[in-house]
């Protein structure tokens, strides 16, 4: 028997990289795509042992990219690992991912970063790849170490050696090397002077209070600083506020990305009233209007793509009550049916949607040959379902924190089928845990 491995998609809804739609099938071998046409005669590609996906009904995306997650291996297991977080990845129709530094150990060492690739390639069944942490002390570390996407600075809301927020530690950082910095920005002196401000309120919506808009935005306003000082690439990590976004909008260099997380257009300070410390994350949810002005900047294109921030917790550790609860919530697995639910609605297109989700972000990170449906591109993708709505619920929840911050609303565009490599990893509602996914390749700057 070959080892070779052919997958046939018929009668799709495919998205072509120019927008456009065809309904056609999507021809895949060895982890390619090979043909993409209306009408494909598999038998004349030379194989017969294809396995056939009836696609009638579904859209075809590239798979999603999620350029922000937290799956808490090596080190934090009891609320996640890299199995159990790539399997609510590929429920989720998130084919890679691009994880943080915030374990433990932290991942500040060639030697750190080696371990954490070992171990997703012998856990992960969708792609992989991991950011290195700086720290005040690590400098060659962040210039030497490969493969990774960039650095990330925690500037605020981190303590111990993640914790880089002085103004001459950050400057020797971005004074030297080429690599992408991706920001964590809050201003940490001003939360530790508004925790004493405000130190004994219970009520978990202080927060958004402590953690306030200005904290975020003299972080950015330092982060575009050092970056327009040196031009710096720059990436900025879940952009939370308006001010930032307005910022952007007279302010951005074209070295100068920046994401939003579906919570941070979704929901707001008033889902503190609903779910408690639940809502509760870093960067902390804003106010409604936050919300409006973040989307007007992601649809004029000043926020260039969509990232999760999965940070995920026990329900138990959410429970102890303000202040001593964790910040993160689980975001892989509803992301894309959260925004496409939102394009249904008229609020955006699912082309945007998919570029925002992942083509933007293979072009942000330089990662070669995925994001598009484009014949010799990978074949990562995901089949959703556009006609029919499903609400989240708690008991389908794959991550091992096992709930969710969208808990009941209804969603469309739950995927049906999601592809890495070329192979079926997720397929109504069942998962191959027999696939494994590769290390991504970031393409030199």
């Amino acid at each position: 028997m070959s080892n070779s491995y052919g997958v046939f998609i018929h009668q799709a809804r495919i998205l072509l990289p120019n927008g456009d739609f065809l309904l056609g099938d999507v021809a895949l071998v060895d982890g390619k795509i090979v043909e993409i046409a209306s009408e494909i005669d598999h038998h004349a590609l030379g194989r017969n042992d294809w396995e056939m996906i009836d696609a009638e009904g579904l859209t075809v995306l590239p798979g999603v990219i999620d350029p922000q997650v937290h799956f808490r291996e090596p080190g934090l297991e009891y609320k996640e690992d890299l199995f159990t977080a790539s399997c609510a990845c590929a429920k989720g129709g998130v084919t890679s991912f691009l994880e943080m530094p915030n374990t433990r150990p932290l991942t500040t060492t060639q030697a750190n970063l080696d371990d954490k690739l070992r171990r997703a390639s012998e856990k992960c069944i969708v792609n992989y790849g991991f950011f290195i942490g700086a720290t005040a002390e690590n400098l060659p570390d962040l210039l030497d170490a490969n493969p990774t996407p960039g650095i990330k600075i925690f500037m605020g809301s981190m303590h111990g050696d993640l914790l880089v927020s002085q103004e001459e530690i950050l400057d020797q950082i971005f004074a030297k090397g080429a690599r992408l910095i991706a920001v964590h920005a809050e201003d940490q002196a001003r939360i530790n002077q508004r925790r004493q401000e405000f130190a004994g309120i219970t009520d978990p919506a202080i927060h958004s209070t402590i953690q306030d808009n200005l904290a975020a935005l003299q972080a950015t306003q330092l982060a575009l600083k050092l970056s327009k000082k040196y031009q710096r690439r720059l990436h900025i990590l879940h952009l939370s506020t308006g001010d930032e976004a307005e910022l952007l909008r007279q302010d951005k260099p074209e070295w100068v990305t920046a994401e939003v997380t579906p919570q941070h257009l979704l929901l707001n300070i008033n889902a503190y009233d609903q779910i408690g410390t639940l809502a509760q994350m870093n960067p902390p949810l804003r106010s409604p209007q936050d919300n409006e002005i973040l989307w007007k900047a992601l649809l004029d294109g000043v926020i260039d793509f969509i990232a999760t921030d999965h940070a995920p917790h026990t329900l138990e550790e959410k429970a102890k009550g303000y202040p001593n609860t964790p910040s993160g919530m689980p975001g892989v697995e509803t992301s894309l049916p959260l925004m496409l639910t939102q394009a249904m609605a008229g609020k955006c297109t699912v082309q945007q949607v998919s570029n925002w989700m992942s083509t933007a972000v293979a072009k942000a990170y330089k990662i070669p040959n995925k994001g598009k449906i484009e014949v010799g591109y990978d074949a990562d993708l995901v089949l959703v379902d556009l006609e029919n709505y499903h609400p989240v619920l708690r008991e389908e929840v794959v991550s091992k924190c096992g709930w969710s911050p969208f808990e009941g609303w209804e969603l469309t565009g739950w995927p049906v089928y999601t592809i890495v490599g070329g192979q079926v990893v997720y397929a109504q509602g069942k998962l191959n845990t027999e696939v494994r996914g590769q290390a991504l390749r970031f393409d030199a700057s």
